[in-house]
């Protein structure tokens, strides 16, 4: 591992085989102020530089797209000054950002209950998706006010109102009819997802997508993310062989 180090992991990486899309549940903030004898909101603000170090280690090398579990359903439920200071930073965030997205030719995009944000903030990403919407070298997209089983119960209901019109049939209607249903329709399953901060679940994060997704668990807290570490978690990724319920010697033939 040391002689992986000193080289870095960027060079091991096959450029061939690079995951198309790569998720994140970008956890640790709250904990990694605690540790600086900080207010949680440190951790937050501290935690933009990591969104900046990913995405442009991603953009770099070619990952095509990338998914930030940036604000859960669930975390409606924090104290209400830090939902009310998470949501001030995603403005200031978005509103300084946009003229680097432009310049890296990268794409914003949001999946979530975007009408259950602040007026302000939804605003200001509508405006920044707009701005960016013909970017083409990479889509950064936001679940913000996001939780899977929702988006799955609605597309649900979008399909049973599509059966009530006559729009489809049942004979129609298909396993993977489900995915055009889905926020993320017009983007692939992420093929790798990572976690921060040590913790091993998906919290309601793109539960249909991840049926085939490879996941990392890293004990590192999202702020100390480096793009060195995400080099280092697709060089995992690329060590693991993907079967698909297939056996290795399929595979291999």
């Amino acid at each position: 591992m040391e002689s992986i180090k000193q080289e870095g992991y960027k060079d091991l990486i096959d450029y061939n085989s690079l995951p198309e899309h790569i998720a994140v549940i970008m956890d640790g903030n709250g904990r990694w102020a605690k540790k600086q004898g900080k207010p949680r909101v440190f951790g937050h603000k501290n935690g933009v530089k990591a969104v900046r170090e990913a995405t442009e280690a991603c953009a770099e090398i070619g990952v095509k797209y990338l998914t930030l579990y940036a604000f859960s359903t669930e975390n409606w439920s924090r104290p209400s000054f830090e939902v009310t200071a998470l949501m001030e930073l995603l403005v200031l965030t978005i509103g300084r950002e946009v003229k680097t997205l432009q310049k890296n030719n990268i794409r914003l995009n949001a999946i979530g209950n975007l009408n259950s944000l602040p007026a302000k903030t939804r605003a200001e990403l509508l405006k920044a998706i707009e701005l960016t919407k013909n970017n083409t070298r990479m889509t950064l997209t936001l679940a913000l006010s996001y939780g899977a089983r929702e988006e799955i119960f609605e597309a649900f209901l979008k399909m049973a109102q599509d059966l009530q019109n006559e729009k489809i049939s049942l004979q129609d209607l298909k396993p993977e009819s489900v995915k055009n249903y889905l926020q993320t329709h017009q983007i692939p399953d992420p093929e790798l997802l990572i976690r921060t901060s040590g913790e091993c679940r998906v919290s309601n994060f793109l539960l249909w997508q991840i049926a085939y997704t490879e996941f990392i668990f890293t004990d590192k807290l999202w702020p100390e993310i480096e793009k060195e570490d995400i080099y280092s978690f697709i060089y995992q990724y690329q060590q693991r062989e993907r079967r698909f319920g297939k056996t290795s010697e399929q595979i291999n033939s």
